[in-house]
Formats: structure tokens, C-alpha cells, sequence
């Protein structure tokens, strides 16, 4: 490997001129020398240094990455170790006499058995013990042909990749393994070099697979594909394995190549990836996505064998509250819980799924009569009405459950899962905690909403809405002096459609935002014509959704800028709204909304008073001017009944607050003689005026006349309350 021709000259730097000769040393000088050797650490040169005996006591960084080594591995190692043919260098220098330097070729060992072509120079440090040696090198590739090259480079890949490799002859037997399989596998070169390849075969395949697999590798010469490892401790694990074959020059086998990838962390990734988007991550349940591929499934294997599916959809009543007072933690606690008895209820072939909310699903395959699945039901309702112990908390919830079969009422997926909705949505509608089936009627109903939200969408931009305008009148005085705006949609082809109906669906939409500001805009600017007509100071009342109120709340810096234009105050605006409104008010949002009003100079009515689950707290919590008593308390108001106490105490709790009250629904003259004595400040009702279109409603204030009841405006309400008394 030396070449007897190289030329052995004393060992010196190009750029620094004549060689130079390290004189003898002491071993007490050897910590200077090794302090100076250190510097080739800075070098791209490979060097090391070597005690009297031939140990290497120093190697630097380019050397270590040369020959493999990390940090500090390689110190204490022979020298021979690395440099085999080291003697022959050693006994060139020992010839040399004074000139104790020369360059030498030859070759050098990787730490993984590769063999390295160098070339450098060595010298050696004389001392009493005797001599130490200094070796720099490089790798020299000038004399290596493209095939030797190929070659290195190919042993440098097998010895170094992280994947098992193994090489077979024609017959299968183990020729050599590289260090990753004896990593990968556990077991030693020794102890299946020489042994067919049989003997690697995995306990989680049967024979027909490897029979399958090496046919193919005779037929095409290569296979891959998932098998499962094992280490020599007998832990399996997932491998990716491929087998290719190298042929000779005359076409035949001569060897096969079976390389080993661990693909464990793969497949633990695609797990976890796959239950993520597959299973619900708070309750384990499948999610929407598994629901509808297991819903598909069923109603494939129902349509070949003639069977029928049920299909349950749950909601959780009132879960919202519990998740708004207990917070959203404790509601996460009794969705789990939720889950579990839901599981416990249903049999083990059945899917239970989370929807997402609180909305759950419930799959039930083979159901041969709908009586059976009423017993399922009932078994819910009841376990679910069972109380909820959360941390110290004790709350009680229902479910509203809906019903629907395949292929009764629908034999695809979609269509399915909208029934059951839809029948949920009915048992609701019934009062909670009960299931409901299915019914055609549903459906048209269904439907029927359906167009109604789709003909929503286009309404105000058609002009299809208007307002009517119903009089709050003094009872004092008898004058108009309010009005409360009432919105009317003309459909192009219902005709009117009634509040009650759209303005629910506006609120799910979210078209009650930008219809709330239309409705806003247009009483405003009838508000300020009336006002410059008829030089009257009269207010708008404007009904606030909660909705509006909701998400990303009323543009009230528009509202402001828009009476600014209008040149109108904003006490000439009252903003209505309802006792729930002010339940929500916990949301800081609705809170922040409300006390927004009082600040902007609007005033604020509570409507529908005493109906609802008012506190009085909220009439000191939030700045009202006017409380509104319903019409319920009205309608069948007598002097002596319950309604009239009722009426009389709310009207003396208002005005010890600082509060006016409007009563509304007043129809005949004895409701006004009775409120009126009671101390009301105002009225709406039939007895007045009914709501009206804004022409019809300047007809009233043109007149400016007294709207009471004839006997109250000749004075006849004070000689009738007097012998009622």
C-alpha cells in the first residue's frame, strides 16, 4: 500500500521554506508540544500524535471526522488500529537518521471497517524513552478509477445508512448484514451470516405471504410492501421491506439486496392522525366525519340484505345554561358523563357519535321493529335524566330525542340525518325531554323554512319590507305622544308574513343585523319628518333583538352618526327590549351593548315585564325609564282580580324607582279607567288605534286630538273610578 518509489524527503510547509527538524525532547516539554498540536483543531489537515508506544495521545477534529470517531473516542487506540501499515512508515523513518521527516501514501481504517486511500507526511519526536510520532494526512482520491470510486462511495452508503441491509446469493442465503440490521434486528452479524433468509421470517405472516412474496421477487426481480419485524428480544414492530435483485452479465441472479426500514413512529403518527380526525378528542366517541362513513356502511348492508336502520339524533336541553354558569370545564365533565351513559345505554354493535355541541348521534343497525327502539329511548331519557354530580355541583338535564328509519322515511345518508334533525327539533317544540318520529309533515315544514329563509335573503334588497306605527298615548292627556314600530314583510307571493314567523329565522341567520339597522334608519327618518311637519316632540320606540346584540353586536357609532344627520336628539329614541335580553346580560358583550344605549342619551323600555324571569335586581342594575306590562296581565283585567293587584303593584314598584309605565293591549274603556286610577303614565292598544301605516298614523298627529274613551274626556273616568270605590 506504500509504494517503494515514493519519495522520502524531510517534511516541511511549501510557503515556509526550508524543512524543519524538531530537535529531541524532554517528556517534561511533551505539554508544550501537545499545547501547540492543539492549534489543529483549526486545520482541515488530519492529524494525530502517538506516545512511545504507539497509543494516540492526541487527534484532531478533521481526523476524527476522517476516520469516524467522536470526541476523544479515538485517544488511547493504537495507532496501528488506523493506520495499518503504520510499522513500515515508522522503520522508513528510523532509516533516516537526522532528516526525521517524510511523506508517505498508503492506506488508512474507518472505524466502520471502510478502507481510506491517504497520503501526508509523518515525523517522529526523539526522548529518552524513546521515539513519539506526529502523522498529518488527507484522503487522496487521484488514484482511484471510476469503478474503485463507485465502489467506496456504494460501501460508505451500506455501512452508514440508518436501514437495515442485507445481501442474499442466488439461493438465499445471508452473505452479509450492515451494522443498521444489527441495530434494527438486535441480533449479531455472526448469527445469520451463512443462514437463509428463512430464518428472519416474521410470526405475523403466514407461509402464503412469503410464498406470494418471493414468487414475485423470481417473477420481476423486486418486492416491497409493510411486514412486521422482529427484534431478537421478540418485540414485533412495522418495517417497510424491499427486496431487489442484481443480475451478471450473463442475465443471472448473483445477488439480492433486502433492505429494512422501521416505519414504527410512522404508523404511530398515521394513529394518531387518523383518531384525530376520526373520533371526537373530549369524549372518544366518533366524530361527524366516522358517523356519516359508518351511516353509508349501514345503509349499504341494509340494501343488500333487506334490513332497517334506526338513527337517533339527541340534544342536550338547556346545556347552554350549565355551560354558561358553571363554565365551560364542568361542561366538558358532563359531556363526558353524557357519553358514557349514552354508550351504556345502546348494544355493542351500535355507534354512538358526537355531532359536536352538545348534539349526539346514535346508529342502530338490524332494528326489526320501530317498538324496539322505543324501548332504547326511553331507556335514555331516563338515564340521562338522572343528576350530574360535577366537582361539589349536583345539576339535572333532558334530551329531546328524534327518530327516523331507513328506508321508511329516507334511503340515503343526507336525508336521513335530516329527519332525525328535524324530529328532535319537534320534540322541543313539545316541551323537552321526549322523543319524536319522523313524519312527512315535518319534512314539508322543513321545506317550507327552507324557502322562507331563502326568500328572506332577498327581501330588503327588494324593498319588501315596511313599518306600521301603533300610538302610545298620555293617559292623562289623551295625546299621542310615541310611537312603537312594528316591521311588516309584504311577500311577493304569501302576502304578509307574520313576525312571529320570519323574524326568528332572521335571528338564525344573522339577516336581523343589517334588517335592524333598516328598521332603525327608516323610524328615525319618519320620526324627524313628523317632528319638522307637525312640530310635535314625539319618540320612536325601536324592539332590539337579542341577536343583534349578540356575535359582533349593533353598530351603534352608525346609529349616532345617522341622527346626527338627521338632526334628530337621541332622547327622541327608545330602545325595547325583552327580560331575556337582560338574563344574557352575564355576556359582557349584551352588557357592554346596553350601557352603550344609556350613554348615547337613548332611553331604554322593558318590555313584556313580568312574563318572563325577571329579577328586580336587574331594574337596579341597569339605568330602565320605562317598564311595559304585558297584555297578558291586561286582557282580563277586573276590578278585585289578581291581574289588577298585579298591575297596581307594578306600577307603584316603577314609580318608586323613577320609572314610567306604558300598559299594553288596553282594548275597552274599563282596562284604561283601571290603569288610569292605578297611576299608568301611558297606553297602547285597540282602544286607541291599531298599528298603522305612517300616512295613516299622520292623520293622528295633524289632529293632535284626545284618543280616550269619551267618558274619560268629558271627565266621566273620575265620577266612574269614584263609584268604584
Amino acid at each position: 500500500m506504500f509504494p517503494p518509489s515514493a519519495p522520502i524527503r524531510p517534511f516541511h510547509n511549501q510557503d515556509s521554506g526550508p524543512a524543519s527538524v524538531m530537535p529531541p525532547v524532554e517528556s517534561s516539554d511533551r505539554s508544550h508540544i501537545l499545547a501547540l498540536l492543539r492549534l489543529g483543531d483549526f486545520s482541515q489537515d488530519a492529524f494525530f500524535a502517538t506516545d512511545t508506544q504507539g497509543a494516540i495521545l492526541y487527534m484532531n477534529r478533521s481526523a476524527e471526522r476522517l476516520f469516524g470517531y467522536r470526541r476523544g473516542d479515538a485517544v488511547g487506540l493504537r495507532v496501528d488500529a488506523l493506520l495499518p501499515d503504520v510499522a513500515e512508515v515508522n522503520a522508513r523513518l528510523d532509516q533516516e537518521g537526522a532528516r526525521n521527516a517524510l511523506l508517505w501514501r498508503g492506506r488508512g481504517q474507518h472505524r466502520q471497517h471502510m478502507a481510506l486511500n491517504l497520503a501526508g507526511a509523518a515525523t517522529q519526536i526523539c526522548s529518552q524513552t524513546g521515539h513519539s510520532h506526529l502523522y498529518i494526512m488527507r484522503q487522496h482520491r487521484g488514484g482511484l478509477s471510476d469503478t474503485d470510486r463507485q465502489a467506496e462511495l456504494a460501501s460508505l452508503v451500506y455501512r452508514s445508512t440508518s436501514e437495515g441491509m442485507l445481501v442474499l446469493d442466488p439461493r438465499g442465503v445471508i452473505l452479509d448484514v450492515n451494522p443498521a440490521f444489527v441495530s434494527l434486528r438486535g441480533r449479531a452479524e455472526s448469527d445469520v451470516v451463512g443462514r437463509h433468509v428463512r430464518c428472519l421470517n416474521s410470526p405475523c405472516h403466514d407461509r402464503e405471504f412469503y410464498r406470494v412474496m418471493w414468487r414475485t421477487v423470481m417473477e420481476t426481480g423486486s418486492w416491497q410492501g409493510e411486514h412486521w419485524g422482529q427484534h431478537v428480544n421478540g418485540e414485533l414492530y412495522p418495517e417497510w421491506l424491499s427486496i431487489n435483485t442484481s443480475f451478471n452479465d450473463q442475465g443471472e441472479v448473483h445477488r439480492r439486496v433486502m433492505i429494512f426500514s422501521n416505519i414504527a413512529e410512522i404508523k404511530q403518527a398515521e394513529a394518531i392522525i387518523w383518531k384525530q380526525a376520526n373520533f371526537d378528542r373530549l369524549t372518544d366517541l366518533p366524530n361527524r366525519q366516522m358517523f356519516h362513513d359508518r351511516l353509508e356502511q349501514s345503509i349499504l348492508k341494509a340494501r343488500r340484505t333487506g334490513g332497517r336502520i334506526g338513527l337517533l339524533f339527541l340534544d342536550l336541553d338547556r346545556f347552554k345554561e350549565i355551560n354558561d354558569t358553571l363554565g365551560h370545564a364542568m361542561g366538558d365533565e358532563l359531556l363526558k358523563e353524557a357519553s358514557r351513559r349514552l354508550s351504556a345505554c345502546v348494544r355493542q354493535s351500535d355507534t354512538v357519535a358526537r355531532l359536536g355541541g352538545d348534539e349526539f348521534t346514535v346508529l342502530l343497525d338490524g332494528v326489526h321493529e320501530p317498538r324496539d327502539v322505543e324501548r332504547l329511548t326511553r331507556a335514555i331519557l331516563r338515564s340521562l335524566a338522572e343528576p350530574f354530580r360535577l366537582g361539589v355541583e349536583t345539576v339535572f338535564i333532558s334530551t329531546s330525542i328524534g327518530i327516523t328509519f331507513y328506508p321508511d322515511d329516507a334511503t340515503d345518508a343526507e336525508t336521513l340525518l335530516n329527519n332525525a334533525d328535524q324530529a328532535m327539533y319537534s320534540a322541543k317544540a313539545e316541551g323537552r325531554n321526549r322523543s319524536c318520529y319522523f313524519t312527512l309533515s315535518m319534512q314539508e315544514r322543513a321545506q317550507k323554512r327552507m324557502r322562507l329563509v331563502n326568500d328572506l335573503h332577498l327581501a330588503l334588497d327588494q324593498n319588501q319590507f315596511s313599518l306600521d306605527f301603533q300610538p302610545i298615548v298620555d293617559l292623562r292627556s289623551g295625546r299621542v305622544v310615541k310611537a312603537e314600530t312594528l316591521l311588516r314583510w309584504h311577500h311577493p307571493v304569501r302576502g304578509l308574513v307574520s313576525p312571529a314567523e320570519f323574524i326568528p329565522l332572521a335571528e338564525e341567520t344573522g339577516i336581523i343585523r343589517p334588517l335592524g339597522d333598516w328598521v332603525f334608519c327608516e323610524a328615525t327618518r319618519q320620526i324627524s319628518e313628523w317632528r319638522n311637519r307637525f312640530d310635535r316632540d314625539i319618540q320612536v320606540s325601536v324592539n332590539i333583538s337579542p341577536a343583534q346584540l349578540r356575535h359582533e353586536g349593533l353598530d351603534l357609532a352608525f346609529w349616532s352618526t345617522h341622527l346626527n344627520t338627521l338632526g334628530l336628539a337621541s332622547r327622541h329614541v327608545i330602545i325595547e327590549i325583552t327580560e331575556g335580553l337582560l338574563i344574557d346580560s352575564g355576556d359582557d358583550r349584551i352588557r357592554l351593548q346596553l350601557e352603550a344605549f344609556r350613554t348615547a342619551g337613548m332611553q331604554v323600555a322593558l318590555d313584556d315585564f313580568g312574563t318572563g324571569y325577571s329579577s328586580l335586581s336587574y331594574l337596579r342594575k341597569f339605568d330602565i325609564d320605562f317598564l311595559k306590562i304585558d297584555q297578558s296581565f291586561v286582557a282580563n283585567l277586573s276590578r278585585g282580580s289578581a291581574d289588577h293587584a298585579l298591575c297596581e303593584a307594578i306600577i307603584l314598584l316603577a314609580h318608586k324607582l323613577g320609572l314610567s309605565v306604558v300598559a299594553e293591549g288596553i282594548e275597552t274603556p274599563r282596562q284604561y279607567d283601571l290603569l288610569a286610577a292605578a297611576g299608568c303614565d301611558f297606553g297602547q292598544g285597540y282602544l286607541f288605534a291599531r298599528p298603522m301605516a305612517a300616512h295613516m298614523f299622520e292623520g293622528l298627529l295633524a289632529v293632535g286630538a284626545d284618543v280616550r274613551p269619551a267618558h274619560a274626556r268629558q271627565g266621566g273616568a273620575a265620577e266612574h273610578t269614584a263609584s268604584d270605590r
